[in-house]
């Protein structure tokens, strides 16, 4: 396989696979220009929140840049450029779940909307000039890599730091909302296989496929860490019920189909994190 050029590789997920991934020809930061045929492209802001500090943000980083790299392939031989993309499972919204890629997305909030433009300018822009693309979208991705977690990102990572102090957590809807979480070295292996085997101009979600209640995998490790912290209870706040669906879960048949099967279960996960 030719060198994968990744654009976005310092961040979580893309430094994750540029460590597990030989073959790889990184940029860096703020570098836009393609040196390869076969791209990989993880520039993203990550969650919904900028639109309170800078609304410009998610349209600069999502949209904006995309373009500028796009702009940069040039004259190279267009029929064989392939533009992976990485998108997140946020731009589905509410839509009927297992969230198939077929589904009619519904994004919500200024990071899902710009994600889910992001693909449509990429589709566009691809099927004008020649160019060949894939679309991922990735679940709830978790390792110890993970240096920037938060209330607002890694929810649950965070949550899990707050078990190890022993201090107190609330749980939106006592932990009754489910996600789809991915140990993120399953997800580097699921993105090597789909740009190995997979389809050229299709969408492909990359998760696990398996629901798991919050609630559950907070008193699992709150089990497994001996934690004296009280779970508690809240509504969610009325922004996070604004820009993100109460659940959510991959349709991962495409995925299955090339042969990936998740190595770490949802405590399996757990495990490397409370370590």
């Amino acid at each position: 396989m030719e060198l994968i050029n990744v654009l976005g590789g310092s961040g979580f997920v893309g430094g994750r696979f540029c460590e597990l991934t030989p073959n790889t020809l990184v940029n860096e930061r703020h570098d836009y220009h393609v040196k390869s045929n076969n791209i990989l492209y993880f520039i993203s802001t990550v969650d919904n929140y900028n639109v309170y500090t800078d609304p410009f943000i998610d349209i600069e980083t999502n949209l904006t840049t995309l373009i500028k790299t796009l702009e940069t392939i040039g004259n190279r031989q267009v029929g064989n450029v392939t533009f992976n993309f990485i998108s997140s499972w946020f731009v589905y919204g509410n839509v009927p779940l297992p969230a198939k890629e077929t589904a009619t997305c519904d994004p919500k909030g200024f990071y899902s909307i710009t994600k889910r433009a992001a693909e449509q300018l990429l589709i566009s822009y691809c099927e004008t000039f020649g160019l060949n693309y894939r679309i991922l979208r990735l679940s709830n991705i978790l390792g110890p890599q993970d240096k920037k977690v938060s209330k607002k990102k890694n929810a649950l990572q965070y949550m899990i730091n707050q078990l190890k102090n022993n201090e107190d957590i609330s749980l939106y809807d006592g932990g009754n909302t489910y996600r789809d979480y991915l140990y993120v070295d399953d997800c580097v292996d699921a993105i090597n296989l789909i740009l190995e085997k997979g389809d050229l101009n299709t969408i492909y979600n990359v998760g696990s496929g398996y629901p798991k209640y919050i609630g559950k995998v907070i008193e699992y490790a709150k089990e497994q860490l001996n934690s004296t912290s009280n779970i508690g209870n809240i509504p969610p706040a009325e922004f996070h019920n604004i820009v993100q669906t109460k659940n959510m879960v991959l349709d991962t048949t495409k995925l299955q189909l090339l042969g990936f099967k998740p190595k770490y279960s949802s405590y399996d996960i757990v495990n490397t994190l409370i370590k």
